[in-house]
């Protein structure tokens, strides 16, 4: 006797993800502009293969010298490492800084 699965149809319960880049040791030293990183991550962010528009799915706030990354869809933390990471080699800052993963939902620019 084979036993059928039942497929689950419906819709899923959205789920917000909320992500953190703490900046504040580069800020601090002035060697890094958070206002730029901002403007980057809402250009090169890509939502359903299109990049800049971000609508209400995934907002970006800079608080101070964080960058809080709220996303209501499937969103990856690898994702925004990726692009930090990208960034700070677009700004010649990549031989001094890395991402370090804080906590599950975080990451910290740490100098080597």
């Amino acid at each position: 006797m084979a036993v059928k699965a039942k497929s689950k149809k419906g819709s899923k319960a959205v789920k917000t993800q909320k992500f953190t880049i703490d900046c504040s040791e580069p800020v601090e030293d002035d060697i890094f502009d958070i206002a730029s990183f901002e403007k980057f991550l809402h250009d090169k962010i890509k939502i359903k293969g299109k990049t800049g528009v971000l609508g209400d799915d995934v907002s970006i706030v800079r608080e101070g010298s964080f960058i809080n990354v709220t996303a209501k869809i499937t969103f990856s933390k690898r994702y925004l490492k990726y692009l930090t990471k990208k960034f700070l080699k677009k700004k010649t800052l990549r031989d001094w800084l890395h991402v370090v993963a804080t906590s599950p939902t975080g990451y910290e620019l740490k100098y080597f």
